[in-house]
Order: C-alpha cells, then sequence, then structure tokens
C-alpha cells in the first residue's frame, strides 16, 4: 500500500548502482540488443523505474548516482573500506570497482536511456549515491512543512535505512524480490526487525556491529542485537561510549574492554557509515517528466537496443502520472 503522499507530493530517489546491479542479476542475460549484446540491466531498470512510477505515484524522480563508489574521506578514515571489492589501482584514485564486464557495458546506456526520458540523474564529486540521497533528503526535510514533500528511497542497501523519518515521512523502499514486492521501511519497522527506534539509532548500530560487505569490521563480538540493546540502555553511541569511559556498571567487563579494544575504529566509522547531507549536489528540477525530454533519441535507443517495448511502457506510465496529478 502507498503511503500518503506529504503536502508537495512525492519525491522518488533512485539507488541507482543498487537498482541497476540488482537488475543484472535478476534479469537473465538472455534479454539482449539485435546484435547480441546484453541489456537485461538497462532493460530491468527502466521496468522497475516504470512499476515504482506507476505504483508511488511521484511528483518528482531522481535517479542518483555514484560519482565516487569508494570516497577517499571513507577510505583515509577506514582503509580495509571496500577494498575487497577493488578491481585494480588506479593512481591517483581508490582503485575500480570490480564489476562484470557485461554490466560496465550498460552503464552507458542506462545513462543516455535516462538522459532521453528527462530523468535527471545526480551525482556529487568525491561522494557515493548514498551521500546525493542523504543530501536531498535533508534539503526537502528543512523545507517549510507546508512546502514538504514526502519521500521514499528505493535501494537494495540497507545502510540508507539511517534515513528513514516518520516526521518528514522518509521511507525507505527495500526490494525483497524485484521492485514486486517491496519492504516499506518507516520507524516501526526499525523498532520489530532491529530494535532500533530512528534512522539515526539504526546508523549507531551499524557502526558497532559493522559490516563485512563494504569492509567494515566493527567491534569484535559485539552483534547486532547486544548494539540495540546497548543503544537501548543509552541511547546514542555516544552515550555508549561515555559509559565505556566511565565504566558503567550497565556495560559488562567484556563490552566494556571489546569498546575499549575498539576505541580507535570507533573514534572514525561514524564518518564512514553516516551519509553525507551536504553533498556539493546540483539543483536541477526533479519534476516527473510528462514527455520525454528528446523524443528522437529515445527512439534511437529503442531500435540499437532491442528496448521498444520497455520504453515504450515507461513512456506511458510516465504520461499517466502526470496526467493522474493534473
Amino acid at each position: 500500500m502507498t503511503a500518503t503522499a506529504g503536502p508537495a507530493g512525492r519525491l522518488l530517489l533512485l539507488d541507482s548502482a543498487s537498482l541497476y546491479f540488482r537488475a543484472f542479476f535478476g534479469v537473465p542475460d538472455s534479454v539482449r540488443a539485435p546484435d547480441g549484446t546484453p541489456v537485461n540491466a538497462v532493460r530491468g531498470l527502466v521496468e522497475m523505474i516504470a512499476r515504482l512510477v506507476a505504483d508511488r505515484r511521484p511528483t518528482r524522480l531522481v535517479a542518483c548516482w555514484d560519482d565516487d563508489w569508494r570516497p577517499a574521506f571513507r577510505v583515509e578514515a577506514v582503509p580495509s573500506y571496500k577494498a575487497h571489492r577493488v578491481a585494480r589501482e588506479v593512481p591517483g584514485t581508490t582503485g575500480e570497482e570490480e564489476v562484470p564486464e557485461a554490466l560496465t557495458a550498460q552503464v552507458p546506456v542506462i545513462v543516455e536511456v535516462l538522459a532521453a526520458l528527462g530523468i535527471p540523474r545526480l551525482g556529487a564529486p568525491g561522494h557515493e549515491a548514498d551521500d546525493v540521497i542523504g543530501t536531498l533528503v535533508a534539503r526537502e526535510a528543512a523545507r517549510p512543512a507546508a512546502e514538504r514533500a514526502a519521500v521514499d528511497v528505493v535501494t537494495g542497501d540497507r545502510d540508507l535505512f539511517q534515513l528513514v523519518d516518520d516526521a518528514v515521512p522518509v521511507r525507505v523502499l527495500y526490494p525483497v524480490k524485484g521492485v514486486k514486492d517491496l519492504l516499506e521501511v518507516d520507524q516501526g519497522v526499525l523498532v520489530e526487525r532491529y530494535g532500533v527506534p530512528t534512522g539515526r539509532a539504526y546508523a549507531d548500530m551499524a557502526v558497532l556491529r559493522g559490516d563485512p560487505s563494504d569492509g567494515l569490521p566493527g567491534v569484535p563480538g559485539i552483534g547486532e542485537k547486544t548494539a540495540a540493546s546497548l543503544l537501548a540502555r543509552y541511547g546514542t553511541l555516544e552515550g555508549v561510549l561515555a559509559a565505556r569511559d566511565a565504566a558503567d556498571r550497565g556495560l559488562t567487563a567484556t563490552q566494556r574492554t571489546r569498546l575499549t579494544d575498539a576505541a580507535d575504529y570507533l573514534a572514525v566509522a561514524p564518518r564512514v557509515v553516516t551519509v553525507a547531507p551536504d553533498a556539493p549536489v546540483a539543483d536541477v528540477d526533479d519534476r516527473l517528466p510528462a514527455v520525454p525530454a528528446d523524443p528522437d533519441a529515445l527512439v534511437t535507443l529503442a531500435e540499437r537496443w532491442g528496448l521498444s517495448s520497455s520504453l515504450r511502457r515507461i513512456v506511458d506510465v510516465l504520461a499517466d502520472a502526470a496526467g493522474a496529478r493534473g
């Protein structure tokens, strides 16, 4: 069921790489262009967006982009951050991400399709898509209530659960199986599934728990449930660390030792885990396009890549959504 839109409609923010990776692995690679080139990620992403627009009825839409998948400021804080995903070292960068060649070849096509449709694609120098999303959420939350849109963040990355905020509201739509089965994460879901009451508490829990998929070690011996119980007792990560330093009796001797041994990590990890609310993201017209920005380019792309049915559907969905809002 679609949550109620805000006074100024609904802003749909796409974690683009998360979604096209899911499309690539979820759509058979037998989906190919007339020349035999795989286009499963392109078609899958287009169909995801069409379904999201049809189901969620946003008034605004942004495809958020990784201008830097492994930002230097995070690597400087925790050198192991995403280190296991580096395919090769590149001078002057933190390395190139290991991505299947068949997907790499499709990313430029995705860029062209989004441009032809008129869906804005936003990145920020030196930042990940997570930071773009965090910045756009912060800007929306700063608007007067009467001018604020409800925000839906679509991502397969649980890190963005930290943005959940019922007051704005900000929801995370987490694909369980494609976008046909979305878990709509609000603060109630955070409490039910993770034992934390807010997005901020989720971020604190993530620091303590760590995340092997991102190369974040966490505090050895403190898992998700223990982290949640510590936050329930002390409120915030800062409260937990203050209790550690004060030898509070609410901490066991083992917990205090573990937190002490991980002091260096805990001093820098919040900078890695917390998404930036102030990345240098450009201001763009993010109103949902009613018609393609470049119809001729879209026709060419449809023919070149064998995407006619998918692109026709998304054009129809966009027009229908625009007509519904008058």
